[in-house]
């Protein structure tokens, strides 16, 4: 099966290409929900990010607050660093089991 990947900046028809090629029957692993999927609350990697980050990020709701996350990250590399070691893997993983 061949393996085709769409990459490409904000409002280049990246989801356009993916939606058509859905029609025409292909498997859509879209690297940008395997990442909010993998973070969902009550996920390993979402408790992960709270005991790095502090419970501030996560809403009333148990969900990841990213507003919060984002603040505490952007601007400064240490903590984006941190926050990438937490995802990345999980995100590849389940990249891969898809």
């Amino acid at each position: 099966m061949p393996l085709i990947a769409l990459t490409g900046g904000i409002a280049s028809g990246k989801s356009t290409i993916a939606r058509r090629l859905s029609e025409l029957g292909a498997v859509i692993v879209d690297a940008d929900q395997i990442v909010r999927d993998v973070q969902a609350p009550a996920s390993p990697v979402l408790d992960r990010i709270e005991e790095a980050f502090g419970a501030d990020v996560i809403t009333a709701e148990g969900a990841l607050d990213r507003a919060s996350l984002g603040a505490k990250v952007f601007g400064d590399p240490a903590a984006l660093a941190t926050l990438n070691a937490l995802v990345h893997p999980a995100g590849r993983a389940e990249s891969q089991r898809r």
